[in-house]
């Protein structure tokens, strides 16, 4: 299982036409690996491991996946689609996994 994240240790590679998602998850959720895919392509699926992510406030539990390009996403659940994102040019897009 990876390390867990500190504070400014990851990049975020986002710009023009792609932006970045970040999927806040349980602790218990820690290393569930989280599928996503432009909603037209579910074939075309990339992923992140929800990891710690120790913060000045507290440790939140997170999937980061960048870079993305723009557009809506499928979160899929193993083979069920679990919810709809929205993926926004140059920015930080979230997602909640409950």
């Amino acid at each position: 299982m990876p390390a867990p994240s500190y504070e400014g240790s990851v990049v975020l590679d986002i710009g023009a036409g792609t932006g970045a998602l970040v999927i806040h998850a349980r602790a218990e959720q820690d290393g569930l690996e989280i599928h996503v895919s432009p909603v037209n392509r579910p074939l075309h699926r990339t992923h992140a491991a929800v990891r710690p992510r120790h913060l000045p406030d507290g440790t939140s539990h997170a999937a980061v996946i960048t870079p993305l390009p723009t557009g809506m996403y499928t979160v899929w659940d193993g083979d069920a689609a679990h919810g709809l994102v929205t993926v926004t040019d140059g920015q930080v897009s979230e997602y909640r996994w409950a």
